[in-house]
């Protein structure tokens, strides 16, 4: 029983960068719209601060597996 409420508990822990990502995509439409001729810079940063929220999201996915088992 220990093992699938620590399952259920690493699948939580996956909502935070989910929720992060889509401020991360709303932020960049907005600061797109407010300085239109930064739009590539804002994209690059955009995709890294992606990327970095994405990786918190796969360990706590893989945790799950690793810690759970």
């Amino acid at each position: 029983m220990i093992g699938n409420i620590a399952t259920i508990g690493y699948g939580l822990a996956v909502i935070g960068p989910g929720i992060g990502i889509g401020l991360i995509g709303a932020k960049n439409q907005e600061a797109s719209a407010r300085q239109p001729e930064l739009k590539g810079f804002l994209r690059v940063n955009m995709f890294l601060s992606i990327a970095f929220a994405e990786a918190l999201g796969l360990l706590g996915f893989i945790a799950g597996f690793v810690f759970g088992a």
